[in-house]
């Protein structure tokens, strides 16, 4: 059965998605998630969801997959430590320092890696695997065939997104925002200039740079035989009356 993940922009989102049907959550929290400008979530209200979610049988995944800074570490490293405490049950990380830390902090916590890492073969996933990472979120660019050649040999297990908004580049790892307006992606501050009109003239007021939203609805039944384990649903910045609609619609 696909575990169907959803995301948590905040705590009326948390809320939506469990009362939907997840199976998990995913949200941020502290200085070190990829959508810095979502809601987001306080120490003590990360126990309270916590609880909320686990009392309900919904497991809760934290974001820490930015980039991070040498002289970051020790806020990381606390971070991680209440993340623990609070009882959290993965944390999804892009950075292999994080996951270093993660796994010197709390040695019991899984690890995910994070779409943002870029895994897009078979190897890419047992070289996670030997890194002690526990499960891989796909990039977004592999075909049905890649990904059902990477399912048959994982010995990890591989979760894909199947919902949201895509990044025009691969895999998040934009430094378009960074360089217009000093704003990394890779730091959890995109300005999405890919969702701008650019041109002129008769092409004024076009957005070439703004991909559809991925849609796979339609093929669950393959992803299922295909191996995968987790289908995740993008939007931790959309209102909490997205992420019910989607993640109903998802788990019917």
């Amino acid at each position: 059965m696909l575990e169907v993940l959803s995301p948590a922009g905040s705590s009326d989102a948390l809320v939506a998605a469990v009362q939907n049907g997840a199976d998990a959550v995913y949200l941020g929290y502290g200085a070190f998630n990829a959508r810095m400008n979502a809601k987001n979530f306080t120490e003590e209200q990360l126990r309270q969801c916590v609880s909320y979610c686990h009392i309900r049988g919904v497991k809760v995944y934290l974001t820490l997959n930015t980039l991070v800074l040498d002289r970051e570490l020790p806020a990381l490293s606390q971070v991680v430590l209440e993340a623990s405490r609070a009882g959290v049950d993965a944390i999804l990380v892009q950075d292999l320092g994080v996951a270093q830390v993660v796994r010197q902090m709390a040695p019991e916590m899984p690890i995910h890696a994070s779409t943002q890492m870029a895994v897009h073969n078979l190897a890419g996933v047992k070289k996670a695997a030997e890194m002690g990472i526990t499960r891989v979120v796909l990039a977004r660019e592999l075909s049905r065939d890649q990904i059902a050649a990477i399912c048959r040999e994982s010995p990890i297990e591989v979760e894909v997104f199947v919902h949201g908004a895509l990044c025009m580049c691969y895999s998040g790892q934009c430094y378009m925002s960074a360089m217009i307006g000093r704003r990394s992606g890779n730091r959890g501050q995109c300005a999405q200039p890919c969702r701008m009109s650019y041109g002129y003239d008769r092409s004024e007021n076009r957005y070439p740079l703004s991909l559809k939203d991925n849609c796979l609805v339609g093929y669950l039944r393959d992803l299922d035989q295909l191996g995968v384990a987790c289908i995740k649903i993008e939007g931790r910045m959309k209102r909490a009356e997205y992420v019910a609609i989607t993640t109903r619609i998802y788990k019917d």
